[in-house]
């Protein structure tokens, strides 16, 4: 799996392309004055290959009770995209960088509330320990790989968003519902396995 991974992500943070939210598309080549953020799609090699999420705390200011991968903005001294991915992975969810082998990196994405988000996609070795921070994470767990690449298990909804209408991916797993900006990195890294362009 991460020989297949390294195959189809990008070695080295890409430029601006799709899988945002920005209309019209002249927003999305300015970057809108967006901060930057990583975020970490872990996955585990498990006997089914699974995805670790996490579930932010309803007391959070932004996207407070969202499902979520680990991540936040880049600090001034992160060196990388991963560096930021990593850091904020071990402060929110206690796993160390030590327990991630990078294998690339997927589309940007620009999102309505005003983030870049550069996703980092990383396996997950064992023998990790979950320490949620309590003040960000509510819930970790994970969601079978082969359930989020199936075309089957996602939809498309549009809602008004501050005053704007967006698109968005979205999947129902249990009793969690992924959407947004998380639905949409689910969905181009299901398109690289699968070798296949966004329909």
């Amino acid at each position: 799996m991460l020989e297949h991974l390294r195959t189809v992500l990008h070695p080295q943070p890409p430029a601006l392309a799709g899988h945002d939210d920005y209309d019209p598309p002249a927003e999305r080549a300015s970057g809108f004055g967006a901060a930057k953020a990583s975020v970490l799609l872990p996955i585990l090699m498990r006997r089914e290959p699974m995805v670790l999420f996490t579930r932010r705390t309803d007391t959070l200011a932004r996207h407070s009770g969202q499902v979520s991968f680990p991540g936040g903005r880049s600090e001034p001294g992160d060196l990388s995209p991963v560096e930021t991915a990593l850091r904020e992975t071990f402060e929110e969810t206690g796993i160390a960088p030590a327990y991630v082998t990078v294998a690339g990196y997927l589309d940007r994405y620009l999102t309505g509330t005003g983030f870049d988000i550069h996703p980092v996609v990383g396996v997950l070795a064992e023998g990790f320990a979950l320490v949620p921070d309590p003040r960000e994470v509510a819930q970790i767990f994970e969601v079978p790989l082969a359930f989020l690449r199936d075309p089957a298990n996602r939809r498309r909804e549009l809602r008004d968003i501050a005053g704007r209408q967006r698109r968005f991916y979205a999947f129902t797993y249990k009793e969690h519902e992924i959407w947004g900006a998380t639905a949409a990195i689910i969905v181009n890294l299901a398109q690289r396995l699968d070798g296949i362009s966004e329909s």
